[in-house]
Order: structure tokens, then sequence, then C-alpha cells
């Protein structure tokens, strides 16, 4: 265990040469920056699944401004222009992340962008709790998980981040861990409320586990998994 004063003496360091700003929900981006930076790789590549906004909320505009690149694929259309404007040096997919062979899907989209999905069931309690409506349903073509680590990635990322409203169970479920053993992936665990009382999906943990992955953090919103034995086997 760290001395507190050793431990006051990284945080100064750490402070001091990279600040403290964070782009995520609830610092989710720094959590991850500190793991990066104790194994020396401050700049990760990453595939982020649902981006929305691509600076405010983002956890991986962070490392993007450091120079780091990775894949961003978001599903709704109108958002695309801005994503490619303020993220230049990325790779922008519109598409959705399918579950099956299925190359296009209905997505739902309501007045509240980033609350959009393609669940219908989980689209439709949404809009009944009554302060969101859907004012869309886009046909966007879908590809899984693992042919865009496949095709779309150079090589594997870093860090995955998965944000896809209702669906980031279903699609973690789909991914190949074992032939794509991603170090970090940070995903939404909470589920959908208008107010701060969430719930949290409890099929993802044991889940992750099964994977390989252990618990290196969690924000309520959000929860941080490492590749066990990529954790174990840094430095050797």
């Amino acid at each position: 265990m760290l001395s507190r004063r050793l431990k006051y003496k990284l945080f100064k360091t750490a402070y001091a040469i990279f600040g403290r700003n964070s782009f995520s929900q609830a610092g989710e981006d720094m959590v991850i920056d500190f793991l990066l930076q104790t194994i020396g790789r401050p700049v990760p590549s990453y595939l982020e699944l649902g981006v929305y906004d691509p600076r405010n909320g983002s956890n991986t505009y962070k490392f993007y401004i450091r120079g780091a690149k990775g894949v961003l694929v978001e599903a709704d259309g109108s958002l695309i222009e801005n994503i490619k404007d303020q993220r230049p040096n990325d790779k922008v997919l519109h598409m959705g992340v399918g579950l099956d062979e299925k190359t296009e899907a209905v997505f739902y989209v309501f007045d509240e962008p980033s609350i959009s999905t393609f669940d219908k069931e989980e689209a439709l309690s949404r809009q009944a709790q009554g302060t969101f409506k859907i004012v869309r349903e886009d046909r966007v073509p879908m590809k899984p998980i693992n042919l865009i680590l496949q095709e779309d990635c150079n090589g594997l990322p870093d860090i995955l981040s998965i944000d896809i409203e209702g669906l980031d169970y279903e699609v973690l479920r789909t991914w190949d861990a074992n032939k794509f053993p991603i170090p970090i992936v940070i995903t939404e665990t909470c589920t959908y409320s208008q107010n701060h009382i969430k719930g949290k999906d409890e099929r993802i943990l044991p889940m992750m586990l099964d994977k390989g992955y252990f618990m290196y953090a969690d924000t309520y919103i959000n929860t941080i998994f490492v590749h066990k034995n990529w954790f174990q086997n840094i430095g050797t």
C-alpha cells in the first residue's frame, strides 16, 4: 500500500503534467487516465460505441486532444457531421451495433437525442415516462461489434467505451473477448430514469467476470472493467 505522502506526491505530479480536466459524465476518463499513466501509455487507442456529443460527456475526448485516435460509432445520422467536425482525426462510422446478422434496424430517435435507442420496448418505456417523445424512426445500417473490431479498427484498441441506451449488456454479450481482449472496457451499468434514482443492470458484472475482467472502478453511472491477465502482466 502506498504511503499517504507518496500518494500525494504522485497526485501533485499528475496534476502538474496532465491537469484535472474531465470530459466524462462523472470523471471516468480521469480514472482511466490514472491507470494509463501508471503504465506509461498516456495516448491510447479506442473504440467508442454510442457517441452523441464528441466532447461533452465523452470518455475518449481527453485522450483525443492529447493526440490519441480511434473509431467512433454513432447511429443518429443528424449527429454525424458535428462528430466529424469536432473529431477529424478519428474514424467516424454512421451505424448501429448489431446483435445478429441483420444489416439494418429501426433506430428510435427522441427529441432529446442522447436517449435514442434501437430497443423498441425501451423506447416506448422512455416515452411513457412523459418528458421526451420519439420524433423519428430511422432505418440504420448495422454491424456486429466483432466485425467492427476486425474490419474498422487498426489493431486491438486499448479502450472500449460503450453507451448505447439499453443494449449495452446485449452487445457486450455478443463480443468475443477471447479473440479481442480489449484491456479497458467502460460501459453504462445504470438503468434509465429521468431523475437521480437509477437501478443497476446486475447482469453486466458477472458476465464481465466470466470474460476475464475485474471491476476496476464504478461511478454508479458507468463501470470500468480491466482485463485481468493484461493488468497482471503489465511490464513483464
